[in-house]
């Protein structure tokens, strides 16, 4: 969604979380337990979870750069999340809630030749349950990802943030 979005602007960038732990890096910052620390000490953790035995942290700083450089694009998989990023780092943010069937999550993952895909199930019930027990999270808009493919979702999402002024250079 994120290459589609950059495809129709340059400016669309996705904003690489902090990652303190193991495993893949590309996308990530990678980072150390000392970083976290430091980070945590001056109050500049907008959220962080963790999850695949890493941490993962959406960060002042990081978040400063990226808007600097262009749009960021945030992937957030938690409503507490998004709630933190939307009061802890003000901005003119779009919020879209990118949906799939867990049967199409599963065999997404099982192309891509992921090899967490069980983790990768138990984080999509986790999101699930997450909806559920926060009903009251108000999405700018909803895309249902069996239905609309990337460039027409990347289209959507693009009307909308320039409605609302978020894409402002």
């Amino acid at each position: 969604m994120t290459a589609a979005l950059a495809q129709l602007d340059q400016r669309y960038k996705q904003f690489a979380r902090l990652k303190v732990g193991a495993g893949k890096s590309a996308g990530y910052r990678m980072g150390t337990s000392e970083q976290l620390a430091a980070l945590e000490a001056a109050g500049d953790v907008v959220y962080a979870n963790s999850r695949y035995g890493n941490t993962y942290v959406t960060d002042r700083p990081g978040l400063d750069a990226a808007f600097a450089a262009g749009v960021p694009v945030v992937h957030l998989g938690q409503v507490d999340g998004i709630r933190a990023l939307l009061d802890g780092y003000p901005a003119d943010w779009t919020v879209v809630l990118l949906w799939c069937p867990r049967e199409v999550t599963a065999q997404r993952s099982e192309r891509r030749g992921d090899a967490d895909t069980t983790a990768r199930l138990a984080a999509w019930d986790a999101t699930r349950e997450d909806l559920i027990t926060h009903p009251g999270m108000v999405w700018d808009l909803t895309v249902d990802t069996t239905e609309t493919s990337p460039g027409e979702s990347a289209r959507l999402i693009d009307q909308l943030v320039r409605r609302t002024g978020a894409a402002r250079a």
